[in-house]
């Protein structure tokens, strides 16, 4: 394949990848979002396998052929409650695959000269540093979300001066390897991965679990730029504005969820959050708040028959327990009876942005009822029941009315506004970030305990038994 015609491949591709991320910023449009970037991927690749460039076919086939198996294979298995796990873990791929581009760029002799082989030197040292950061920060990641580490964040003494000593480090070493002749500078080079992927491993342990989906979204942007710097070492076009928009669009991503946070993205790096956490029935600070009263499912339908009004607020629980199908059936049911329902969904709910959203989509359920926070949270004092389903930091009043609980000034859905609250639960434990909710101790809450799908099949059993479904002018209003 003649250079021109990778060029305009290369074009192609671009053109269908920002075509994607354009089309995943909205549900209707996500579908084809994929669609355009499985093309423009697909494009991508064809060129650069078959550029004048590429000869040893033998070479990239056996390399290929497993990683399709393997990929098509774990693609195939993943549940969707496993996607944070496998998206950390791909990010660590893209984070070693910078490190081995950029060794084996520098130890391969270069015909530059002057000013261009110290900007390439550059590129080299600042790509592997990236990449080992993202790698090993990948992989602690997938340890906290898989559970194999503690979500807790780990606060060593004196954590920010040893980040800094660590930069400190990677600088004097880049100094040695870019004033190192011809490939000397290989020592330096490795004592800078040793000490990045300390970093790595550092920063993210120091994370607490509540900020987990800030960090899957600000690794998502690391590995952009690993791919970008890649990019520069290969001279490579396509691959440096494919990571600079995916590390753009993470970058971005992640600032949108700080926000959802009301917290920094410098305090999110620093780490901290998630730790002391407040114990069954007391306060974040400390107080009893009350006993929590609970209902059955029977109750719940009796509710669910006399409300007109209905907002549903799913959580990472609804995912584990894989009850959004019969939520769906849920929805139908009463919406074909009538009642106005909703789904309230907040920024950083579940462990991946997103998340909620994809559950939903995949059951069905109308877009145009699954609203975000914002566009909602005025409702929940006009609204007769709200169902919590697995939710809980995402729902809990001390971010408004405790200012010194650790969550405090966070943005949450205000579902205790509602004349009736049930919250689906196993247990009155506390959430991810590890801080009591005190939704739970509510007059105008009560908890159905016990496994959400178990629950939620036997709610939808008892509707489709009770009631006669109301005339199709009030059904059609409720849409």
């Amino acid at each position: 394949m003649s250079s021109n015609l990778v060029t305009v491949a290369y074009i192609a591709a671009i053109v269908l990848f920002i075509l994607s991320l354009s089309g995943l910023s909205n549900q209707e449009t996500a579908k084809r979002g994929n669609l355009y970037g499985i093309a423009g991927m697909a494009i991508a690749f064809a060129a650069t396998a078959f550029s004048a460039q590429v000869s040893g076919y033998s070479t990239l086939i056996s390399v290929i052929a497993p990683g399709l198996m393997i990929g098509a294979i774990l693609a195939a298995r993943v549940e969707m409650t496993s996607m944070p796990e496998l998206v950390a873990i791909l990010h660590s791929f893209v984070g070693l695959a910078a490190v081995l581009v950029g060794v084996g760029n520098y130890l391969q002799p270069e015909s530059l000269v002057g000013v261009e082989e110290t900007i390439h030197q550059l590129e080299v040292y600042i790509g592997v540093f990236i990449g080992a950061v993202t790698f090993t920060g990948s992989v602690v990641a997938f340890g906290k979300l898989r559970a194999i580490i503690s979500s807790k964040p780990l606060t060593l003494p004196g954590r920010h001066l040893l980040n800094l000593a660590m930069l400190g480090g990677t600088v004097y070493l880049g100094y040695l390897f870019m004033t190192a002749a011809g490939t000397e500078g290989f020592v330096p080079m490795l004592g800078m991965i040793a000490i990045a992927s300390l970093l790595g491993i550092h920063l993210v342990a120091a994370i607490g679990g509540a900020d987990m989906p800030v960090v899957i979204s600000m690794l998502n942007s690391y590995s952009g730029w690993a791919a970008a710097a890649a990019g520069f070492m290969l001279s490579n076009d396509l691959l440096i504005v494919t990571g600079a928009l995916v590390g753009s669009s993470g970058a971005i991503l992640s600032i949108i969820m700080c926000k959802a946070m009301n917290r920094s993205f410098l305090s999110v790096i620093l780490g901290g959050f998630g730790a002391g956490a407040a114990k069954g029935g007391s306060s974040a600070s400390g107080g009893p708040v009350g006993e929590a009263t609970s209902i059955d499912v029977a109750e719940t339908v009796e509710l669910l028959n006399d409300a007109q009004s209905v907002i549903i607020t799913p959580g990472y629980g609804m995912a584990v327990a894989q009850a959004q199908h019969a939520v769906a059936d849920i929805t139908k049911i009463l919406r074909d009876r009538g009642v106005k329902v909703r789904f309230g969904i907040h920024p950083v709910a579940g462990r991946l942005p997103g998340h909620m959203n994809v559950l939903l989509a995949e059951a069905n359920v109308p877009y145009d009822i699954v609203q975000e926070m914002d566009e909602i949270n005025e409702d929940f004092s006009a609204t007769d029941l709200v169902l919590v389903i697995g939710a809980n930091d995402t729902v809990n009043p001390s971010a408004a009315e405790d200012p010194t609980s650790p969550i405090a000034g966070m943005p949450v859905l205000e579902v205790w506004q509602a004349a009736n609250v049930i919250v689906m639960k196993r247990s009155l434990s506390t959430g991810y970030a590890g801080v009591d909710n005190p939704l739970f101790y509510k007059e105008n809450t009560q908890m159905l305990f016990g496994d959400a799908k178990a629950n939620v099949s036997a709610i939808l059993a008892q509707l489709q038994e009770s009631g006669t479904a109301a005339s199709p002018a009030l059904a059609a209003a409720a849409r």
